[in-house]
């Protein structure tokens, strides 16, 4: 397996599912070695083997930045003589050099199983020179982080160098099997889609909820406020100032709503100055970026979960708030969307009938409860051990599609 990072490491949700599929494939009897782009410790990861393919610290597998210094350059990859910072090309040069020396030295695996672009040309290198079966497994394409804009080329040209390169394509949704194919013009004939499912986590830690984290949000709820929260990445795929549009129309008509935007990026400042013009700060709360047991409370004290976003390949979050209880609104763009039927669902650029949505949630109780009973039986229709098993068979049909017993 060919990856960018893994849990405590991980800086959003596809090291989440890269850990948990790995350890569901280990108990299907799979021996693992899971390469990742820096040196640091992972707890939990004795089911597998995990190989750092350089030096670096888990931060800069993004590249160096201004806090990489020329010494430090030299301690973390010392092989690389060009006085340059350290960029994401450089690491993943580094990355695909390893995982060449790698297979030279050890015994061939019968697949190789790459995760989104950063690793495609590692995974390329493994097919041609060692003849290994490719499986593209794409959580997110440069579309979705473009917002369906056009992206950076570069990266659309490894995506489809990648995808046309692999024996067989994972998609983690209909959702990203059509723009696979729409896209990059690939035959619907190779790709499988295996959706993701909730961190087994969720499942097994023991988690009570603090109603001393945010005391303030309680009280508002004691006074007959419903809270409405979204969790991610703020940037241009999440559509977040849809959602603060459709949530101004919202309290206009009802200003005992309350919308807590969970995460942070680029586009915090703009969101923030979005939310004055609107003339709604005293109904929005941000709250940074929060992981753990804060962004589980935040779960617990929220009503209403909203996935806005303009693309959203899966949506792990989703899935996180259901177990919690949540209501869920989401855009039909998501891939989360097609498995979770109990759901209120509307498209992106709708912001009145998002807002019409939340409205009925926050003013019928009978219907909250109505949705809140059902999607909790339905979030758990899809378990790792199911990802697993398709996985297993996509791996099969790569070895049999190279000659491979």
């Amino acid at each position: 397996m060919l990856g960018w990072e893994l849990p405590p490491h991980n800086s959003g949700g596809l090291g989440v599912a890269c850990f948990n599929m790995a350890k569901a494939l280990s108990n299907q009897g799979a021996d693992i070695d899971f390469v990742v782009p820096y040196q640091a410790k992972h707890p939990n990861t004795k089911f597998m083997h995990v190989l750092n393919a350089t030096n670096l610290d888990p931060i800069h597998r993004y590249g160096g930045g201004a806090y990489t210094t020329a010494h430090l350059f030299d301690e973390i990859i010392p092989d690389l003589k060009d006085e340059n910072l350290v960029s994401i090309r450089e690491v993943q040069q580094e990355y695909c050099n390893y995982v060449e020396k790698y297979l030279l030295t050890n015994e061939k695996p019968d697949v190789i199983h790459a995760h989104d672009w950063l690793t495609y040309e590692a995974g390329i290198m493994a097919k041609k020179e060692f003849n290994v079966p490719l499986i593209a497994h794409v959580h997110a394409t440069e579309f979705d982080r473009a917002g369906m804009h056009v992206g950076n080329p570069l990266i659309h040209e490894v995506e489809y160098e990648g995808l046309m390169q692999a024996d067989r394509i994972i998609a983690v949704s209909e959702t990203t099997k059509r723009i696979i194919h729409e896209k990059y013009h690939i035959p619907l004939s190779k790709i499988d889609v295996v959706y993701n499912s909730l961190d087994e986590s969720y499942e097994v830690e023991d988690y009570s909820f603090n109603d001393k984290t945010y005391q303030y949000i309680e009280s508002l709820k004691d006074q007959g406020y419903t809270i409405v929260s979204t969790v991610g990445r703020f940037t241009i795929q999440k559509g977040l100032p849809g959602l603060l549009r459709a949530a101004s129309l919202a309290i206009s008509k009802n200003n005992k709503l309350i919308f807590i935007f969970a995460g942070d990026g680029e586009e915090r400042n703009s969101l923030i100055e979005l939310t004055a013009d609107l003339g709604i700060s005293k109904n929005v709360i941000f709250t940074g970026f929060i992981r753990g047991k804060k962004l589980r409370d935040i779960y617990s004290l929220t009503d209403i979960f909203v996935m806005s976003s303009i693309s959203e390949p899966f949506g792990l979050t989703a899935l996180e708030a259901a177990h919690h209880g949540d209501v869920l609104i989401l855009a039909n763009q998501s891939g989360v969307s097609e498995i979770i039927w109990s759901a209120l669902k509307y498209d992106f650029w709708d912001k009145k009938k998002l807002a019409d949505e939340i409205l009925s949630v926050a003013e019928n109780p009978a219907l909250k409860n109505s949705l809140k009973k059902n999607i909790k039986k339905e979030y758990h229709k899809i378990s790792w051990d199911k990802v697993a098993k398709k996985c297993l068979k996509v791996y099969n049909e790569a070895m049999k599609h190279k000659g491979i017993d």
